[in-house]
């Protein structure tokens, strides 16, 4: 019997009865904190489990990779939106024509911090010359067009390095 009067008093004591709910609510936030924090953990790492074994699929565009059947895949599947490869054209002012793959013109704008190589040395702008072929790495702009942050040339074909014959046994 006393212990009944005592469970009525514990929940009659409205204080007592505040701070246990209280304290099952908090229990119950932080579980579900925990939880959610657990589900977001888990969904990052499905995402980057396997990132350096799928990362030429990541960045090569919508079909294999960097490493599908060269031959046999479609023109235009790189997505190639950050730089060019090509000749040059023309260049005006601070903006270079290049033609690319399949005859496409890219409008190139360069900065006073684009950095242009050629071989090992740091060249200008107006040490460009058309006809010369050139890799552009940039960003795009609204207009289209890409602001080079980098420009390597390439030498003239053949000139890359002297052909060494092989030593017979």
């Amino acid at each position: 019997m006393s212990e009944e009067k005592t469970i009525k008093k514990f929940f009659q004591n409205s204080d007592v009865l505040k701070w246990v709910i209280v304290g099952l609510a908090g229990f119950i936030v932080l579980i579900l904190v925990f939880g959610a924090g657990m589900k977001v953990g888990t969904l990052k790492a499905r995402y980057s489990y396997r990132w350096a074994e799928n990362y030429h699929r990541n960045f090569a565009g919508p079909r294999s990779g960097f490493f599908s059947d060269w031959g046999n895949s479609p023109r235009g599947e790189f997505i190639n939106a950050h730089g060019v490869f090509g000749l040059i054209i023309k260049i005006d002012g601070n903006t270079i024509i290049t033609k690319g793959r399949d005859d496409v013109e890219k409008t190139v704008l360069v900065s006073e911090n684009t950095l242009i190589q050629k071989g090992r040395e740091t060249v200008k702008l107006f040490d460009l010359k058309p006809d010369e072929s050139v890799v552009i790495i940039g960003s795009p702009n609204e207009e289209g067009r890409i602001e080079a942050k980098f420009i390597r040339v390439l030498p003239a074909s053949g000139s890359i390095m002297p052909v060494k014959e092989m030593r017979k046994i």
